[in-house]
């Protein structure tokens, strides 16, 4: 019974169809449909569409019945069996992918009748189930490549890029699955990525002649969700724009050999032709300066240093600035910025007080009495705990008994001799008190440069080494004495002699002390009393005091030199440290 019903339905739509062409309406798509079967290898699928009517089938060929993907058409034959036109592809379809089906109005009835315009629709494939892991085909710099050169920006800039095998699911491939670091150090810097690629682009420039180790973690997975089986890495050695490591004279430094030549050294080896006067040059003073002057010189290259030799010696005590502009290394990096530096060369001759001079007074030889901290005529006493280091203590021509004491005073390295012991003790303080009147003469009749006639008040001075002279009292007390070796002698054997025609006494605590920079030394510093020194409270005093009659040491007072009385005693308090200058 039912398929008698089918069969007069169909004959009654048959026959509704045949009416349509013979009253010559246009025909029309009633439906479409796409068969579609995943393979291995792609989609197996046909695309039908059913007409109102039936249909002329010399009007319906590939060229009324077109199937794209985008703009590209794609290659097929078309059938016509009863109501339906079927498309099928020459080849297999990508999965998951957009195909545009169109019936143009070429498509006739049996009555000749057109569509009356074009039909237009979409169709989409399945995907095809993935099980494979990504790989990675490709590494750019490779695994072990040497002078790769990484910047952040720039027409040479090489970022790390990593091929895969297929393309990526985009959200997996950040900073946390794709990194850069140097030994176990993150680099900074920002992950991008196309269909099969990602870029590791650093934030700054790296650092020349380094290991670099980029990974691929396998939080990275594929656009079907596959997961890298393993960690992927890949290890290179950088290069980068050179930079300066070291120059000679240093930045800011002073007291500088006007006769010596200038280098710079870089990180890498440099090309020599970008070397040229406008890339290396020297001026007088700073290059921003009204007047700053240019000096001629010639410059080398070699290796990794650059050598300027000034055409005539540099003029003393003055300040030159050299920079560096546009030199590249043998790998064509260019520097990145200017590099800059500034040193002040060394004075001719040594100042007096501000008024120039012949020249720099010379060492006072100690000799023997070099070896001593506190040396004494006719006693020494202390009343504290003391110390002196790395140098003796002695009394001549007074005894030993007249030693008080030690301890608690301590000699550190070092020994304590008196006039009486036997010798040859009692000969080497006796040896060392002749010494000392030696010294004490020489420098109270030292007058290469010329004396400098000074007010009784050191405080709040500063002085360059030379022979300073008052013809009365000294005193260090409205502020400390500070001796600067960068004023005219510029080294560690600058010289200065202090000639006190009566009596020394400075105040101590906050205003008395003796403060020496720029290569000043306590050993250079020697203070030559015609009647008796107190180092008050508190006082850091410097040098070697040489004294006709009596020295005493207050409490709290430290001393780099020594304490040495011709005649008279040596006098410690407390808490008084004597230490070798």
């Amino acid at each position: 019974m039912f398929q008698i019903m089918a069969t007069v339905l169909l004959i009654a739509v048959a026959a509704g169809c045949k009416k349509d062409a013979e009253n010559g309406i246009p025909p029309t798509v009633t439906s479409t449909n796409a068969v579609t079967k995943a393979t291995a290898t792609g989609i197996d699928s046909k695309i039908s569409v059913t007409f109102s009517a039936a249909m002329d089938p010399s009007t319906i060929t590939t060229s009324t019945f077109i199937v794209k993907q985008g703009t590209t058409t794609v290659s097929g034959t078309v059938g016509m069996a009863g109501l339906t036109a079927t498309f099928t592809p020459a080849a297999f379809l990508l999965p998951s992918t957009v195909y545009t089906a169109t019936i143009t109005t070429g498509a006739k009835n049996t009555s000749g009748k057109s569509l009356s315009a074009d039909f237009v629709w979409s169709v989409t494939t399945v995907a095809i189930a993935d099980t494979t892991p990504p790989t990675v085909t490709l590494a750019d710099p490779a695994n072990g490549a040497t002078g790769v050169r990484l910047e952040a920006v720039g027409a040479n800039s090489h970022p790390v890029v990593i091929t895969f095998s297929e393309p990526m699911d985009a959200t997996t491939l950040t900073t946390a699955t794709f990194t850069l670091k140097k030994g176990t150090t993150l680099v900074s810097g920002s992950v991008t990525n196309t269909s099969t690629t990602a870029t590791f682009r650093p934030a700054g420039n790296l650092t020349s002649s380094t290991i670099y180790t980029a990974t691929i973690t396998t939080g990275v997975k594929d656009a079907a969700g596959n997961a890298l089986a393993s960690n992927y890495t890949v290890s290179f050695t950088s290069t980068g724009p050179p930079t300066v490591i070291s120059t000679n004279p240093a930045n800011l430094a002073t007291c500088i050999d006007a006769s010596k030549p200038i280098t710079a050294t870089f990180s890498e080896a440099i090309d020599c032709l970008t070397i040229t006067g406008t890339a290396f040059f020297a001026v007088q003073g700073i290059p921003s300066g009204k007047d700053a002057v240019s000096i001629p010189g010639t410059i080398t290259c070699a290796g990794t240093t650059i050598t300027f030799t000034p055409t005539t010696p540099l003029l003393p005590n003055t300040t030159y600035t050299i920079t560096i502009t546009g030199v590249k290394s043998l790998a064509g990096s260019t520097i990145e910025h200017d590099f800059v530096w500034t040193f002040t060369t060394t004075a001719p001759t040594c100042p007096t007080g501000g008024g120039g001079g012949a020249g720099c007074p010379s060492d006072i030889d100690l000799k023997t009495a070099g070896g001593f901290g506190i040396l004494a005529g006719v006693g020494i006493s202390n009343t504290g705990f003391s110390e002196i280091h790395d140098m003796n203590v002695g009394i001549s021509p007074g005894f030993r008994s007249s030693i008080t004491g030690f301890p608690p005073a301590k000699v550190v390295n070092g020994l304590i001799y008196a006039a009486d012991d036997i010798a040859p003790p009692g000969a080497v303080v006796s040896q060392a008190q002749l010494d000392l009147t030696t010294a004490y003469l020489v420098a109270e009749g030292a007058t290469s440069p010329t004396p400098v006639i000074i007010s009784a008040d050191l405080g709040g001075r500063t002085l360059g080494p030379g022979i300073y002279k008052s013809t009365s009292s000294m005193l260090l007390q409205s502020g400390d004495l500070t001796l600067d070796g960068g004023v005219g002698g510029c080294d560690s054997t600058s010289v200065w002699i202090f000639q006190v025609g009566s009596a020394f006494t400075s105040v101590g605590g906050g205003g008395g002390n003796v403060l020496l920079i720029r290569g000043a030394q306590a050993k250079h510093v020697f203070w030559q009393v015609t009647s008796s020194a107190t180092i008050g409270d508190g006082t850091k005093f410097k040098g070697t005091m040489m004294a006709l009659t009596s020295i005493t040491v207050g409490s709290g007072a430290s001393v780099e030199g020594r304490m040495l009385a011709r005649n008279g005693a040596v006098t410690l308090s407390s808490n008084n440290i004597i230490t070798k200058p």
